[in-house]
């Protein structure tokens, strides 16, 4: 077992030419045997949506020497499903890394991000999942400074596995120099959405969502103030969404009482 070479499965939500992408496969390459199966258009802010309403399509494609590497039709958990069910054929690979997604992925965002979802998809595949973001969105970003810790956070979850039901959600400031990694825990801070109405020549009214981010959250313990603290930012995340702290209270509302 100790010549056991990792099988990584590599995905993303930016599609399957994104800098990012190709980022993250060439630091998984040093630890294991990479598959990627990735979107062949952009998926951003998908969330945890899966197609039923049409046909996959999944195609084998020789963009990374020496990487097995598909592309899909469709949302990053998708991906991870395809590549469970039709390329693994069942056999789970060692871990799933999704990213590095271009823009961060922090507090609230974890729920809309398609980078997450698909890390996500992959934690309840029961594979050890780990989604990466780093706070740049534009296509020249530059990756290099995030490689090395994603590199070690990689290889610790190889080493030790993750805590059933869990996967981590790593975040990366766009800095000179990363000080380092905090654990953390999801800030409470979100966008203060609005709906920018425009026309269009036919004067048919059309909205972009905007937004200015908002953070309420003053604790030293956070994501974001990791990030703003020049830190690279780990949260573990669970896909049980039950609030158990509610269920006392509910069980005080006596639903079964005749009226």
């Amino acid at each position: 077992m100790k010549n056991h070479k990792p099988t990584i499965l590599v995905v993303n939500d930016d599609d399957i030419d994104a800098p990012g992408i190709h980022a993250l496969i060439s630091v998984m390459k040093e630890l294991g045997n990479v598959v990627v199966v990735a979107p062949d258009t952009p998926q951003s802010g998908m969330g945890h949506a899966i197609t039923i309403a049409k046909p996959l399509r999944l195609d084998k494609v020789g963009l990374y020497e020496g990487v097995e590497m598909y592309k899909t039709s469709g949302t990053p958990v998708d991906c991870v499903k395809l590549a469970v069910n039709k390329i693994f054929k069942g056999k789970k690979p060692d871990l799933c890394v999704s990213g590095i997604n271009h823009g961060l992925n922090h507090s609230i965002n974890v729920i809309y991000s398609g980078t997450m979802s698909a890390a996500v998809e992959g934690a309840i595949e029961s594979i050890p999942s780990i989604g990466f973001s780093y706070d740049d969105f534009t296509y020249a970003a530059d990756f290099s400074k995030c490689l090395p810790f994603v590199k070690v956070i990689a290889q610790r979850v190889l080493e030790h596995g993750l805590p059933a039901g869990t996967l981590l959600n790593v975040n990366f400031p766009k800095t000179d120099t990363i000080k380092g990694i905090k654990i953390c825990r999801q800030a409470n801070a979100k966008y203060a959405e609005e709906f920018d109405e425009r026309l269009d020549p036919h004067k048919r009214k059309y909205y972009w969502l905007t937004g200015v981010f908002q953070n309420a959250d003053k604790g030293e313990d956070t994501d974001v103030w990791a990030l703003d603290n020049y830190y690279a930012s780990v949260v573990p995340i669970q896909f049980d969404m039950t609030a158990h702290h509610a269920i006392p209270l509910l069980n005080t509302w006596k639903f079964n009482e005749e009226k």
